[in-house]
């Protein structure tokens, strides 16, 4: 199987753990706490962020990052926040403008999902995720080094 495709078919594991999170959640929140549609979406939306992080990093993008990446948490929640944007939007139109959705939130959340897939895995994939790349050590060669050179030469 080409790398593209299997990066892709991991991506689309992980968004299916975080759907399973953020409608599970989502329902909790609703059903049993008695939540507001909207607001238990935010919350529910935090939990599947952290899911599919941990999952992404460790499976998806494992080849692409090491252990030097600073800030990698802090952008995977800012690209999200960019998928997020037309997920929640989905969610909340569908929401606002059909009442079917507030029985079944999770056909309005599985909506919203798709609707932020392409932009969640691109920005992933090119910017959170993205490989370093190596540089090459042009410092001044050690002494050691010097003297080597020195008798090749000489």
């Amino acid at each position: 199987m080409k790398a593209g495709l299997r990066r892709f078919m991991l991506f689309g594991i992980a968004g299916t753990l975080g759907f399973v999170v953020d409608a599970g959640i989502t329902l909790l929140l609703l059903r049993i706490v008695g939540m507001n549609y909207y607001v238990s979406r935010l919350i529910a939306f935090l939990c599947a962020v952290v899911t599919t992080y941990h999952f992404n990093r460790r499976y998806t993008f494992a080849d692409q990052i090491d252990a030097s990446q600073s800030g990698l948490r802090r952008r995977y929640l800012v690209a999200m926040v960019g998928g997020f944007a037309l997920n929640y939007g989905t969610y909340a139109a569908l929401g606002l403008r059909f009442p079917f959705f507030h029985e079944f939130p999770v056909v309005a959340i599985l909506a919203g999902s798709f609707a932020g897939l392409l932009v969640n895995y691109l920005s992933s994939k090119y910017w959170v995720f993205r490989a370093t790349p190596v540089v090459a050590d042009i410092s001044a060669p050690s002494d050691a080094e010097h003297a080597t050179a020195e008798r090749k030469i000489g």
